[in-house]
């Protein structure tokens, strides 16, 4: 009964879809990013003709961690794991009215291991006037 039990416990641990608590290969997941708030969230569209930053503040922030404006991925500078900075130009916004930001994190390998990585988070609303 007891080699039983040894079995199933084992095999629960490796079963893909497993939580990362349980399974020991996940040690190297990435979590799933969270934004709180943009800096600025209000940006005229005179700046973003000139270029202007924009930082994103939240958390889980890793180094391949990515802003997405309106669908469009940007490459961004992480300042820490709570801050990312990217740049607002017209090649990202093309006029006044309001866009949405999100930040995603690729799942890396880690999820061929059963792991749950990576991943987008919600969606703040940034104002162009």
């Amino acid at each position: 009964m007891l080699s039983r039990l040894w079995f199933v416990a084992i095999a629960v641990l490796f079963l893909p879809g497993c939580s990362n608590t349980l399974n020991p290969f996940c040690g190297s997941a990435r979590p799933a990013p969270l934004i709180g708030s943009l800096s600025p969230s209000t940006v005229s569209f005179s700046k973003v003709e000139q270029g202007t930053a924009m930082i994103v503040n939240g958390s889980h922030f890793v180094s391949s961690s990515q802003v997405v404006i309106d669908g469009k991925v940007l490459g961004a500078t992480v300042n820490s794991s709570e801050q990312l900075k990217v740049m607002l130009t017209t090649g990202v916004i093309s006029g006044p009215g309001s866009v949405n930001v999100s930040v995603v994190t690729p799942s890396g390998n880690s999820a061929d291991l059963g792991c749950t990585s990576g991943g987008k988070s919600s969606v703040l609303v940034l104002t162009i006037n």
